[in-house]
């Protein structure tokens, strides 16, 4: 298995495709193609679609930064196959711009993305949430399959006791360097982050039942995420993702969580809705 960290890097270098094969892209106004995570299981990682979706967006819209993004899942992805983002531009202005993003296989569309795009401006800034706790020490420090970096958490996914709903989780995801190369990536490093853990702190108040029983005591799948960027910010430092559950209902679940820096600052938030079907 290569080194997970420049595997995920590698996936968010996309490749322009020429002119030619992005005018023949069902209307698309840009494409790009990305390589897949090389992962032990067969079908996509729905994270890596987030951040590609990100980088996509990103690339075809240059001067603006992703303020919001909505991907649903209506295929599994192959891995053996790379991914082709096609991107129409619905309406571009000086300070906004929509956009609908396509993510196909030879099979067809895979996950679909509407981004929302926008230029930083001046105005009044303030908010009203808790603030961030101390970042808990290294005795906290948990590993994430799919993480390649350090996590810390306030409880224990894979246990089988029950608990409330609710998650923090710190991470510090590794930072641009001194040439400045990563800065651009920290919402497509974010998005993959926020796609490991809502369906687990979901689970939380199931006696006997934690997230390392995925397959066995339940299946699940992810069917729609949004994002919201609500400042600039970059990796490096600690950022703290506070999670909540309030719901799991008719095969479903559903959570949220905001992005926090160490200091306080609200910079991103998500929601998630899955697949969770209890096996008899």
């Amino acid at each position: 298995m290569p080194d997970l960290w420049s595997d995920l890097l590698a996936c968010l270098d996309l490749r322009e495709l020429p002119p030619a094969r992005a005018a023949g892209a069902g209307g698309a106004s840009a494409a790009y193609e990305g390589r897949n995570q090389r992962l032990s299981y067969h079908r996509l990682f729905g994270g890596q679609l987030l951040a590609q979706f990100a980088r996509a967006a990103a690339l075809a819209c240059p001067g603006k930064t992703v303020k919001s993004l909505h991907a649903l899942f209506p295929r599994e992805g192959a891995s053996g196959e790379p991914v082709r983002y096609e991107v129409e531009r619905h309406r571009e202005g000086g300070t906004f711009a929509t956009l609908a993003v396509a993510a196909r296989q030879s099979s067809g569309v895979i996950a679909t993305a509407a981004v929302s795009m926008h230029a930083a401006e001046d105005g009044p800034d303030h908010q009203t949430i808790p603030k961030a706790p101390p970042v808990p020490g290294p005795e906290h420090r948990v590993e994430i399959d799919l993480l390649p970096w350090e996590t810390r958490a306030s409880a224990d996914l894979d246990a089988a006791a029950s608990g409330p709903p609710e998650l923090e989780l710190w991470m510090r995801i590794p930072g641009a360097g001194p040439d400045g190369a990563l800065a651009a990536y920290a919402p497509a490093l974010t998005a993959y982050a926020t796609d490991l853990t809502l369906i687990g702190t979901a689970l939380r108040p199931v006696e006997g039942v934690g997230q390392r029983d995925a397959g066995t005591a339940f299946t699940s799948a992810v069917t729609s995420h949004t994002l919201w960027f609500h400042r600039p910010f970059r990796t490096g430092d600690w950022l703290l993702f506070r999670q909540h559950s309030p719901l799991v209902a008719h095969g479903r679940c559903f959570g949220r969580g905001d992005v926090l820096t160490e200091d306080g600052a609200l910079v991103a938030s998500y929601a998630q809705e899955a697949l969770l079907r209890f096996r008899r």
